[in-house]
């Protein structure tokens, strides 16, 4: 356990958090369970993300959003995931949170138009980033226009209810379609990669093989729902050592032979080369 005082482990830890734009792991937290909110921000999460929709029971909501503030309000920093448009609950949330400090954005659930994202990010004063999730059959349709609708800031994919909607399976072949939509969207709308949905259970190597499902279609992120599963996130959506050793000789033979396209295949392999290089000083894996 760290011996440093609380203040200074909170800084530590913000010093070295991975940006929204680039988080892999996105932990949600039950918004009423206060208790974990610290735990959560000094854990291995990219980012977390406090919980106001699906966790919440709605006789509660106005209690845990109270929760959400007032932690946010004291020093707490987080995402908070908002319930949808077509809600009763959404206007209390954004009316709420709007100007909050320590928000970093919101995500928004349920999101089927471009509507849902503009008109969340301009009642949360046009300036906080939305992240919309998307989690049925008409959103991943749409997923192109919400993608380029203002204040989107990267895209998640809400796979259980996309699933619960659509009668699909959760197994590779039938989670192709949406990750690929959302992939497609995200570099239309030049957003970065999307947000995978959560694996449910306890078990890595599941996890793992999933995350790794994810990452074969381009996504760049994914949720998780305890504080276990990000440090198995991050290492699965990172580039592997001997992929950045392959980056870096690349990098450096294309350099020596004067920076020349020699073939068709030079240039697909130099982005991969420079995507990797980059995301690995993102994450700070060693370079050799």
């Amino acid at each position: 356990m760290s011996s440093l005082p609380p203040t200074e482990r909170l800084a530590a830890r913000e010093a070295t958090r991975v940006d929204g734009q680039n988080a892999r792991s996105w932990q949600l937290v039950n918004a009423r369970s206060v208790e974990l909110f610290d735990a959560a921000q000094l854990g291995r999460a990219d980012q977390i993300i406090l919980d106001l929709e699906d966790a919440v029971d709605p006789l509660l909501k106005a209690e845990a959003r109270a929760g959400v503030i007032e932690w946010l309000s004291a020093g707490g920093s987080a995402w908070v995931r908002i319930n949808d448009c077509t809600t009763p609950f959404w206007s209390d949330d954004v009316a709420e949170l709007a100007g909050v400090p320590g928000l970093r954005g919101v995500m928004l659930a349920k999101v089927e138009s471009p509507d849902h994202v503009t008109d969340t990010w301009q009642r949360l004063g046009g300036a906080t980033p939305v992240l919309p999730l998307v989690e049925s059959a008409l959103g991943i349709e749409n997923a192109v226009s919400i993608a380029s609708a203002r204040g989107a800031f990267r895209l998640a994919f809400g796979s259980g209810d996309y699933r619960r909607d659509t009668g699909a399976e959760n197994n590779p072949l039938a989670m192709a379609y949406p990750r690929t939509r959302l992939v497609l969207a995200s570099r239309i709308g030049s957003l970065p990669g999307p947000i995978d949905g959560p694996t449910v259970g306890s078990s890595h190597a599941i996890l793992r093989e999933q995350a790794a499902d994810a990452v074969g279609m381009g996504m760049t992120g994914k949720l998780c729902l305890d504080l276990e599963q990000p440090a198995v996130i991050n290492e699965a959506m990172s580039p592997t050592p001997s992929d950045v050793a392959w980056a870096m000789d690349f990098l450096r033979d294309f350099a020596e032979a004067g920076g020349v396209i020699r073939d068709g295949s030079d240039k697909p392999r130099l982005a991969r080369a420079e995507t990797i290089r980059t995301r690995a000083a993102i994450f700070r894996i060693p370079v050799d």
